[in-house]
């Protein structure tokens, strides 16, 4: 999983780093791809905190040479603030509303896919009897948000306001109770990966939110960061129909152990 920033014929090459050690992939007069850090929030109420948004809109003003007016930066799809990896942001408002097409598209012609790699806990003997590396397997929950807490819960098919919520996920590489694992998500739910990854009984390495327990801080004590990237995105241009592809390579904390 190297990073790659051009989709033409994925040659290496340094991106451009901005303040917050956001990197630039890509960039057109239509569409913007970026690697966000883990810990920078794609958006924020709160002016005292720099988000990719407000990163990139002074980015994109200071190439403007003196032109006035801010410049359209239209977010179309978002990433949790502790996970890091692909972003794609749309330089004008066709494009936004062609790549928000592809990325809420239900039609199973999989306009836009998103690829997650994770870093778990719990595989024990009799699990990885169960979970053979190289196999998929898909999961089905049906997820439910809470606003108050800013969390969801896996309930019961059937519950008012739930979502049905759909993953693959592929084990890669096991290192005692720890495994590499490879999500292809199949929907987009609030706090998906990381509700349904603990509900099956493999919580992300640096995730206390869902699941993550003290006995289990030793484990990740190099690691101060939710080892879950979106290390993976492709779509289609918004102006041209040309597939791109991006990808970038998981940085820091349980992921250097794999």
């Amino acid at each position: 999983m190297s990073e790659m920033g051009n989709p033409s014929n994925q040659r290496e090459r340094e991106p451009a780093v901005l303040n917050g050690n956001i990197r630039i992939l890509y960039e057109d007069g239509d569409i913007i791809v970026c690697r966000k850090p883990a810990g920078v929030p794609v958006q924020s109420a709160n002016m005292r905190i720099k988000d990719m948004e407000s990163i990139l809109k002074l980015y994109l003003l200071e190439k403007r040479n003196g032109q006035k007016g801010e410049p359209y930066l239209g977010i179309v799809h978002r990433l949790d603030q502790p996970v890091q990896g692909v972003l794609v942001f749309a330089k004008t408002k066709k494009a936004a509303a062609e790549l928000s097409r592809q990325m809420s598209d239900k039609s199973g012609k999989g306009l836009a896919q998103k690829r997650y790699c994770a870093v778990v806990h719990g595989l024990t003997d009799a699990a990885q009897r169960d979970e053979r590396p190289g196999e998929y397997k898909e999961l089905v929950d049906y997820l439910r948000k809470d606003g108050k807490t800013n969390t969801s819960h896996i309930v019961p098919k059937g519950t008012k306001d739930a979502r049905e919520s759909r993953l693959r996920l592929q084990i890669r590489q096991v290192k005692e109770t720890l495994a590499l694992v490879d999500i292809e998500l199949l929907t987009g739910r609030h706090h998906q990966i990381r509700v349904q990854l603990s509900g099956a009984g493999m919580p992300i390495v640096g995730d206390r939110k869902y699941g993550c327990t003290q006995t289990e801080k030793d484990a990740e004590a190099e690691s101060e960061i939710l080892a879950l990237c979106a290390y993976c995105l492709s779509f289609r241009h918004p102006r041209t129909g040309k597939k791109m592809e991006f990808s970038v390579k998981p940085e820091g904390g349980a992921f250097k152990n794999f």
